[in-house]
């Protein structure tokens, strides 16, 4: 069986459309019309590999299914919107999506997508380190094990999104080096969004809230302004 895949929109004629093409990809596809028959679905069966989700969805819209989503899992989002006014697009990835397809779209555009977010897996590259010690704090120390899929703050462990984890492994897969908006568009997301590299600053930003003691004042992952992004380790 295929990787399971949820379809969160509530035209019943792009839902059906959605269905039958990602079937044809080989995903065990199931639909919901609205955002909470969506939860309601994720909390009977837990959450599938990968979801798509509409903004426009009725009482409770695209934005809140997707906060409360985040609130449990950590499942790859793309949402797929005829909203494409740039303040759109950045609440939906603020508020935990992974990419943002605007209609009308290719189907083919969204399987590369989804293609690129299963590439993304939580396994580590030749050049990443098997752990790696991010904040020496005594009493919490933050570790991040690029093989386990894991970050520890303690013995407790942060709930990342896919998209977060793979940007904190690219950062220190080469600590101490400034990476760029557009270096990180290409190893995080394979190819640019839109041309439009602010999608790092808005993921780095989340990040932050997750890994950091005080995210007004980051000291682990550092802006160095006009180049990028540096990933500091706090000994």
């Amino acid at each position: 069986m295929g990787a399971k895949l949820l379809v969160v929109e509530d035209d019943d004629r792009v839902r059906a459309a959605l269905r039958l093409a990602l079937e044809d990809e080989g995903y065990d596809v199931a639909e919901a019309p609205d955002a909470e028959s969506a939860l309601a679905g994720l909390r009977r069966h837990g959450p599938p590999d990968v979801m798509i989700v509409d903004l426009m969805l009725g009482e409770m819209d695209g934005f809140s299914c997707i906060r409360q989503v985040r609130y449990d899992h950590d499942v790859p989002i793309i949402v797929v919107s005829a909203r494409d006014d740039t303040h759109d697009i950045v609440a939906a990835l603020e508020a935990g999506a992974d990419d943002y397809v605007t209609k009308p779209f290719q189907i083919k555009e969204i399987t590369a997508r989804l293609r690129a977010l299963r590439r993304r897996a939580r396994t580590p590259g030749p050049q990443e380190p098997r752990d790696m010690l991010l904040d020496a704090d005594p009493q919490r120390p933050l570790v991040l094990s690029p093989a386990g899929g894991t970050v520890r703050r303690g013995d407790q462990e942060l709930h990342l999104t896919l998209t977060e984890f793979r940007l904190l492994c690219e950062l220190a897969s080469e600590p101490g080096r400034v990476l760029s908006r557009s270096s990180l568009l290409e190893r995080v997301w394979d190819r640019g969004f839109f041309g439009d590299d602010r999608i790092v600053d808005v993921h780095i930003r989340r990040l932050r809230t997750k890994i950091e003691r005080d995210p007004s004042d980051p000291r682990i992952v550092v802006t160095v302004r006009g180049l990028g992004y540096r990933l500091d380790a706090q000994r």
